[in-house]
């Protein structure tokens, strides 16, 4: 693989202009991680504490120079119209800013001729951004590309570019409004648990100690990682046999029901009267169930081998010859460490993916109309609210997304993993980022009806609800590779869906093949993947770097489609021992606790899926560690 350091932000094409470097993105440079034997260690509740503060902040830098540097490109568009009347610059600029809502003001600075502008100066920044304002003209006029630090005024972050056109002397100036740093500074301290998430309330929630039941108050974020949260006042029965209509009406008489969802014979009861506890005591004295539990939250924890059209053909390629594939799109080269370090380059020699195997995102939906998601998205569903589009109203989601399918050699934002394969946005966290039992199982249900071939799950808690278990093993027996998430709070207690023993779970890894400060360890680890400052597409059309075991889940989910892609006729148990079998080792020799079998590959484990039969002889092998595996799960299922 190429040695390169993703430190030094690169000239952008169109203007000629070096943006200035920093040090946010790092690469872990050489052949992979072969020869290094990450460290890890127990860290304490202070020690974590500070380093996922550490990430949130350095996830704010970065999401600050990936708006800085696509606005800066956005903005250089403009000079195509340098000979044109000044009326048609006004209705360049004045279009620019109605696609992208962050660019409050732009002026152009004209030879010898007055600025036009277009937008309006905040008015209570203005007095704050004068100096940077001055700078930026003084830049234009000398040639020389300015970027003004961020500027704070009435709880707003604004920043000012100056871009000089062609010899100097005449640009534009951009006033860039950074909602985008706040919103990630607020997803993040949700996501890495630095705050108690869901809040108390919200949901009318509930807390209790993970495996006992015994009720406790989320109060900090360190609290999060022994914590499981449900509904108050709802319980999810599976009956032994569907009850009848006289049955239904006695259960509704009896709890006080408000109202009640099934799916086959499992009912979901809220109750105005009773909380769940006492719901549960009821329906196991009175009813006898296959089993009765609290009603879970689940929260976050971005010349083709291949026919595009999806015919599945493998193409016959020298793959001793192979050279890495450098994408064209603006932002991969400097910030995209991630899919060099899983030699993506590589691996893209082999297959780019077919838009016959779809994946499904279960998250908090997806920007429809962001310009590098175009094409790459099948009509998707909104759990949580029925009869909606599965919009994202939070963030995670579109982020997710990118990283598995953002539209690659665009010349535009960011490189996907995959390269034809199309994504199912199937909405089943709200607005706050949190979503029920209920909500999740009927998307994988959704999901696996509507033909997603893999499944990706940014998700988690750490109650094992037998009404997921369910849902998880309805896709499972109809071949869908199921990838989740391990948490984010950097405990071995098994995180769920994550930990059953149909799922394949994934932690997360830093730039330097290390475990990431926040990601969750243990025995039902199977893979480990990039997590750490992770630059994807966002909401409002933008690009934000994000961290977590949330980011990790979709470069595994992207190989399975990759694999799947390469050989479909794989089986999903197959797609699974394919990426423990080629995974880079890490840490302990073997599978450990940290990054189970290690970190994925994908030039290997497409070399591997391009074998079309496994030797007879394996075959007693493959089965006895695919029990051990079970068995591993479900003893820590049972803690």
């Amino acid at each position: 693989m190429r040695k390169k350091w993703i430190g030094a932000f690169a000239a952008l094409a169109f203007l000629a202009i070096l943006i200035p470097i920093s040090p946010l993105f790092v690469s872990p440079g050489g052949k992979h991680h072969e020869q290094q034997q990450a460290k890890t260690r127990v860290l304490s509740a202070r020690e974590e504490h500070l380093l996922k503060e550490a990430d949130v902040k350095h996830d704010m830098d970065a999401t600050s120079q990936l708006c800085a540097s696509q606005c800066s490109k956005d903005i250089g568009k403009l000079f195509s119209l340098a000979d044109r009347p000044s009326a048609d610059k006004e209705r360049g600029m004045k279009k620019l800013i109605a696609m992208h809502p962050q660019m409050l003001r732009l002026e152009w600075m004209q030879k010898d001729k007055a600025s036009i502008s277009a937008g309006s100066m905040p008015k209570s920044g203005e007095a704050r951004l004068k100096a940077s304002i001055q700078a930026a003209k003084k830049g234009v006029e000398a040639g020389s590309r300015y970027q003004s630090p961020i500027v704070e005024a009435d709880g707003q972050r604004y920043m000012v570019l100056g871009i000089p056109a062609y010899g100097g002397g005449e640009g534009v100036l951009g006033i860039i409004r950074q909602d985008i740093v706040g919103q990630v500074q607020r997803h993040q301290m949700r996501n890495l648990r630095l705050v108690p998430y869901p809040a108390e309330g919200h949901y009318r929630v509930e807390s209790v100690h993970a495996g006992t039941g015994r009720e406790m108050t989320v109060r900090t974020g360190e609290d999060n990682g022994a914590s499981s949260h449900y509904h108050v006042q709802e319980v999810v029965v599976r009956f032994r046999s569907h009850p009848g209509p006289g049955e239904l009406a006695r259960i509704r008489r009896d709890i006080g029901a408000v109202s009640e969802n099934k799916m086959n014979s499992t009912f979901i009861f809220r109750s105005r009267s009773m909380d769940a506890m006492k719901m549960m005591g009821y329906f196991r004295k009175k009813w006898n169930p296959v089993y009765v539990e609290p009603h879970y939250l689940y929260i976050t924890n971005d010349r083709p081998l291949e026919n595009k059209a999806g015919s599945g053909a493998r193409a016959l390629v020298d793959e001793t010859a192979a050279q890495p594939i450098i994408p064209n799109d603006r932002l991969y080269s400097d910030y995209q460490w991630n899919l060099p370090s899983i030699e993506a380059e590589l691996g893209w020699n082999l297959s780019k993916g077919s838009d016959a195997v779809k994946v499904a995102v279960l998250d908090t939906g997806v920007q429809a109309d962001h310009p590098d998601l175009t094409g790459k998205l099948e009509p998707g569903t909104n759990i949580v609210t029925s009869g909606s589009k599965p919009d994202d109203d939070v963030g995670h989601g579109t982020h997710v997304t990118g990283i598995i399918a953002a539209t690659v050699n665009n010349g535009e934002g960011v490189a996907g993993l995959t390269w034809y394969n199309k994504i199912m946005p199937v909405k089943v966290l709200d607005s706050s980022g949190a979503g029920s039992t209920y909500s999740v199982a009927q998307g994988l249900i959704w999901a696996t009806d509507h033909g997603a071939k893999v499944i990706n799950m940014s998700l988690g808690n750490y109650a094992s609800a037998e009404f997921l278990h369910d849902a998880i093993k309805y896709a499972y027996d109809r071949d869908v590779v199921l990838i989740a998430a391990s948490g984010n709070d950097n405990t071995d207690r098994p995180g769920y869906p994550a930990a059953y023993p149909e799922v394949f779970a994934v932690a997360s890894t830093d730039s330097k093949g290390q475990k990431s400060s926040f990601s969750n360890f243990g025995d039902y680890i199977d893979v480990a993947a990039p997590g750490d400052s992770i630059a994807s597409t966002y909401p409002g059309s933008q690009y934000a770097a994000l961290s977590g075991t949330s980011m990790a889940s979709p470069h595994v989910a992207a190989l399975a489609a990759l694999i799947r892609s390469r050989n479909p006729d794989l089986t999903n148990v197959q797609v699974m021992d394919i990426m423990r079998r080629t995974a880079i080792d890490l840490g302990a020799k073997g599978k450990d606790s940290y990054f189970g079998y290690g970190q994925i590959d994908i030039d290997k484990a497409l070399r591997e899926a391009g074998k079309t039969a496994q030797p007879l002889q394996a075959f007693p092998e493959q089965v006895k560690g695919r029990l051990q595996r079970i068995t591993d799960k479900f003893k820590n299922s049972a803690r």
